[in-house]
């Protein structure tokens, strides 16, 4: 399966300089990956390197606490698009699920896709390494019902990645209304595979390259 087309190429560190974003941008040209996702400040150079091609840009918002408030997570939103963002990975209020604050969950994330106006997709990270089984179907049920189109498992930067498990019961909870998104700790080919094969539509990782061309790393996620 080449598996380029599934793979959001993804630089999030901290002390990422341009000339990584701009190799990033140069890899996920030439293997053809669907997008390249960065944090809101490198949007801009993102989205002039990959400007003519088929690659889209990803900003990650609220990321990676998802602790902004709902104003702020819109703004991010919106602030993106406008610099050329194609599709927008939210992460929720964690906080507020795990004490079953679900009205807030919903509106947070209602809040971001109001923003958008239909102008980006959005995916709404759940942080699944941080939550019951029961929270996660919960999380996506209030994705659904605001109106994301994707759910998505991790930041990377917590405690955990994707896992089959935590895919498949994704999936199964949105059906065919939500994608699914595969992210952190998603290294090798095999491993991204059967991301897949449980149900992921989009993978997030930073072994891009490794993954489509049988290589493997040890890298961090993101």
């Amino acid at each position: 399966m080449n598996l380029a087309k599934y793979i959001d190429h993804t630089i999030l560190k901290p002390d990422v300089t341009d000339q990584e974003v701009i190799k990033i941008c140069d890899e996920a040209k030439a293997h053809h990956f669907f997008s390249v996702c960065v944090n809101p400040y490198f949007v801009p150079l993102v989205a002039k390197e990959l400007q003519g091609t088929e690659v889209k840009v990803t900003s990650v918002i609220g990321f990676p606490l998802g602790a902004s408030t709902s104003e702020i997570k819109a703004l991010e939103a919106q602030k993106a698009v406008a610099d050329g963002a194609h599709e927008i990975d939210m992460v929720i209020s964690v906080s507020a699920l795990k004490d079953g604050k679900y009205d807030y969950v919903q509106k947070d994330i209602e809040a971001v896709v109001e923003a958008l106006k239909g102008k980006a997709t959005l995916k709404v990270i759940i942080e699944t390494c941080l939550l019951t089984d029961a929270e996660k179907v919960k999380a996506c049920e209030l994705s659904k019902a605001a109106g994301a189109q994707f759910v998505k498992t991790s930041t990377g930067f917590s405690t955990g990645g994707a896992t089959e498990a935590d895919v498949r019961l994704m999936k199964q909870t949105v059906g065919d209304a939500l994608e699914v998104k595969a992210s952190g700790a998603v290294r090798d080919y095999a491993t991204a595979l059967k991301m897949v094969e449980a149900g992921a539509t989009r993978i997030g990782a930073s072994s891009s390259v490794g993954i489509v061309t049988g290589g493997q790393s040890g890298a961090s996620d993101y």
